[in-house]
């Protein structure tokens, strides 16, 4: 008997049918600029706790975000104080994931109860195309269970999860590199937390 597979399409299709599995609290697999990541409603509490299960993924854990637009920061930033806004100025879109005070509407799942958020408006056209035809931020969080090697081929990720996830979306073969640059704009003074992308340097120099 054939294994069974998720609905795959292709990176250029219409994602129409993201919407569905989004809404029901299905989880999507999808390419970003580095490696294949894996998206629920970040809204959806249920959503975000399979998100944890399927990865095995320690629930001390944040899960960061990607917007597909800049109108959506509000949706999930309780504040973007002056220093992360000159680094969305500088970095996004592109590999630079900010952490900022949480919106009270988010789920306490997706923060691990830290009152903060990380998100980036991601370099990838793939993955703002998919944020912005569900019309909401979605979850980015490497599409490999806890401990293994983040995905690069749409085969490595319906490996993974077979019929895990309910949309698979195939953007070839990806760069995977070092993944982005974290940066906790939270408090008083910036601190790298995750050299990526862009070098410590970069963020610090004016």
């Amino acid at each position: 008997m054939d294994e069974v597979r998720p609905l795959i399409i292709g990176a250029g299709a219409d994602y129409a049918p993201a919407k569905g599995v989004f809404s029901s609290g299905g989880v999507i697999a999808y390419p970003t600029e580095t490696f294949y990541g894996l998206c629920v409603d970040p809204f959806n509490a249920d959503a975000v706790e399979r998100l944890y299960r399927l990865k095995g993924r320690p629930s001390a854990s944040p899960i960061p975000l990607i917007i597909g637009e800049m109108p959506m920061l509000g949706l999930i930033a309780a504040e973007v104080p002056p220093q992360a806004v000159k680094l969305i100025e500088r970095f996004w879109p592109g590999p630079l994931t900010i952490v900022l005070k949480a919106a009270s509407s988010l789920p306490s799942a997706i923060t691990a109860g830290t009152g903060t958020i990380a998100v980036r408006l991601s370099g990838s056209t793939w993955a703002r195309k998919l944020s912005c035809e569900l019309a909401s931020p979605i979850t980015s969080t490497s599409a490999n269970p806890s401990g293994q090697k983040p995905p690069v081929t749409a085969e490595e990720t319906a490996r993974y999860f077979k019929d895990s996830i309910g949309l698979l979306i195939d953007g070839g073969v990806l760069k995977g590199t070092k993944g982005s640059t974290i940066v906790d704009a939270s408090g008083s003074e910036l601190k790298v937390i995750r050299e990526g992308e862009i070098p410590s340097s970069g963020i610090f120099t004016s």
